[in-house]
């Protein structure tokens, strides 16, 4: 972006004029943020409790069907246009095959269901990856000490073809194998399923802000680490070779994640290609404001929308949060 040079100098030029009041700030202020930029991930677990709360994630629950389409609810009311679905399954359901990702009576599968059935404008966004149904935490099916890629694709087609049947809109693929996306939108195609939407987790770093996350979905056992398959943080050029690719695949709008580390990401992805361009900020990111804000180091609103706005500023579209719902209630 060029600017044309400023004619006069202080004191003709006094950009403070602009910042004196609040109404003339809102009114000149370049990047707006409401509900509707706002996606709200969801824990939903098949336990008796309808309300779990997580530990490491203060003010997040690992929810009920029933309380899941509760907070679906809330979030249309609230106008936040999607909800994004994460699973905590039984650990005795998981398996080195990850057979449970592909279980159509499975506990993803219900929830699509149900949520659709009483709220059937809400947008729905599942995750597609394999890592909360296998016994040892990996996104893929491991061979020796390598994840195959063939293989994980396989499974993954029969998970996004379970979770677009029962009733999500938008399937997110979050495992970062290669050609994953051309192979799923292939099946969707082959199935009538054409009209899905597929948001790939395109930028997905291999980060240390994962942690609660893991805690919140039952991977913390992680054996390993994901580095063999999840981006370099040193890397800046290859996200946008991955982007690339994944949009020749098929896939309808990319993802970044994390989110506050990487807003260089962000900005290069949107700026590029020009194509919806999503940002998660991530559970770490959110724990660290919440851990700063108990000791007084941080005002939780202010750093919140400040960092909201962040995201916004450098060209996403749309942000995961889970701030969704208390930044949506405040700004209406």
């Amino acid at each position: 972006m060029t600017f044309s040079p400023i004619t006069g100098a202080y004191p003709l030029a006094r950009p403070r004029r602009l910042r004196q009041s609040p109404w003339v700030r809102d009114l000149v202020a370049e990047t707006r943020l409401s509900p509707a930029d706002l996606i709200w991930p969801i824990f939903v677990h098949d336990k008796d409790k309808a309300r779990d709360p997580i530990a490491s994630l203060a003010g997040v629950d690992r929810l009920s069907i029933a309380e899941a389409v509760k907070d679906a609810r809330d979030a249309r009311d609230l106008g936040i246009p999607a909800i994004a679905l994460f699973p905590n399954i039984d650990a005795r359901l998981r398996s080195d095959d990850a057979k449970a990702a592909y279980d159509p009576d499975g506990l993803i599968a219900q929830t699509c269901r149900a949520i659709k059935a009483a709220v059937p404008d809400i947008g729905l966004i599942v995750d597609v990856a394999l890592d909360p149904f296998t016994s040892h935490g990996h996104d893929g099916i491991l061979e020796g000490e390598r994840i195959h890629n063939e293989k994980t694709i396989e499974i993954l087609i029969q998970q996004a073809i379970v979770q677009a049947e029962a009733g999500a809109d938008i399937v997110a693929p979050s495992d970062m194998m290669d050609g994953r996306i051309g192979e799923i939108r292939k099946a969707f195609e082959a199935r009538g399923l054409g009209d899905k939407l597929i948001m790939s987790y395109a930028a997905k770093y291999a980060s240390a802000f994962y942690g609660p996350f893991r805690d919140a979905v039952g991977t913390n056992a992680l054996k390993g680490d994901k580095k063999t398959y999840q981006m370099d943080s040193a890397n800046s050029d290859e996200a946008l070779r991955e982007v690339a690719m994944d949009i020749e695949e098929g896939a309808d709008m990319v993802m970044v994640k994390p989110g506050l580390p990487y807003l260089d990401i962000v900005q290069r992805v949107s700026e590029t290609f020009r194509v919806p361009t999503f940002v998660y900020q991530v559970s770490g990111e959110y724990a660290m404001i919440k851990a700063a804000v108990e000791k007084s180091y941080a005002d939780h609103d202010k750093a919140m929308f400040e960092t909201l706005l962040a995201f916004k500023r450098a060209g996403a579209s749309g942000i995961l949060t889970y701030f969704a719902r208390y930044a949506a209630e405040k700004m209406k």
